[in-house]
């Protein structure tokens, strides 16, 4: 009996979080068209659904690496760049 119940809370649990998960990536991807912060909320359905499900946490990690990357390259781009623009400090004809 004590492990019919264990199987029970354990698989009521995996339920929920697909639930919550699925809905969280569901509503961000509608805000990726509609006001509001669609990236974020995907991450965190995904982050939700990364508690009992590897191929969420997989696909997670690449996010959050492409998403370093990303970042690292806007920082790299932003350094190369005067501020103000590349016209600063030229006499006009």
């Amino acid at each position: 009996m004590r492990s019919t119940w264990r199987f029970i809370l354990r698989s009521s649990r995996r339920v929920a979080v697909a639930v919550v998960g699925a809905a969280l990536v569901a509503a961000g991807l509608a805000m990726l068209v509609l006001p509001g912060p669609g990236l974020l909320v995907v991450l965190a359905g995904l982050a939700v659904l990364a508690t009992e499900f590897a191929w969420a946490q997989r696909t997670l990690e690449r996010t959050r690496d492409r998403a370093r990357r990303g970042a690292e390259a806007v920082r790299r781009r932003s350094r190369r760049r005067p501020p103000g623009g590349e016209d600063e400090g030229r006499a006009g004809p």
